[in-house]
């Protein structure tokens, strides 16, 4: 959560974090808010978007979170409050538009793990995605095309699996598994797979979605 809280106070925001014990509903919260950033975590259960546990996926969730998040994730949404999604965020914003996920990206989807650095410690693995040219995520990096970004998730978001409701605004280009989603029916509704957050590992200019989420917030009210 740390790296979240610095992003977002370099972009001139007040974070808020919230946990599962949180006391107030949905719509409380959700009132005392100018955005809402949902950052990523553990595997989101199927039971989130009507599917059985897949016993062959490993799939390691956190159902207190899921039951605190995606209500409140669905009543930002409602209320048009800028929202910006990361990762298991993305996945969860793909599932409160009625979208679906792969439990397991397993050996058809190589690539999206984690790595061993050359001393043998867990990181991201990177790899190439494109971003359409004048799509919202575009639009609030400053620029589309193929760039190299970090990765790491055991669940995702095929075009099979994505909402009608959401526009799919980047792709990995190794597998098509889509990196980028977001609403052409609200204000600033972004998702993306990659970890923004993590400024070493990201070219600098994904700084801007931080900013744009920030902005958007200070207009909102």
């Amino acid at each position: 959560m740390a790296p979240f809280l610095h992003v977002i106070e370099k972009a001139g925001g007040e974070p808020w974090p919230i946990f599962p014990d949180h006391d107030l509903t949905a719509n409380e919260t959700v009132a005392r808010m100018d955005g809402f950033l949902a950052g990523g975590g553990p595997d989101i259960h199927p039971s989130q978007y009507g599917h059985k546990v897949d016993e062959s996926a490993n799939v390691k969730s956190q159902p207190e979170r899921d039951a605190m998040e995606i209500p409140l994730l669905k009543a930002a949404v409602d209320a048009d409050l800028p929202v910006l999604g990361v990762c298991r965020g993305m996945q969860a914003l793909n599932i409160v538009f009625g979208g679906t996920l792969i439990q397991d990206l397993g050996d058809r989807y190589p690539g999206h793990g984690h790595s061993l650095n050359d001393k043998g410690e867990e990181g991201t693995s990177r790899h190439r995605i494109f971003i359409s040219p004048g799509s919202r995520l575009a639009m609030s990096v400053g620029s589309g095309g193929l760039v190299r970004v970090n990765t790491w998730h055991h669940q995702g978001v095929a075009e099979a699996n994505r909402s009608p409701k959401l526009m799919a605004s980047a792709y990995s280009l190794e597998d098509g598994l889509i990196e980028g989603l977001e609403s052409p029916h609200h204000k600033w509704v972004v998702g993306v797979q990659f970890h923004p957050e993590l400024r070493g590992e990201m070219p600098p200019h994904f700084d801007r979605l931080f900013d744009g989420l920030v902005g958007r917030a200070k207009d909102w009210k």
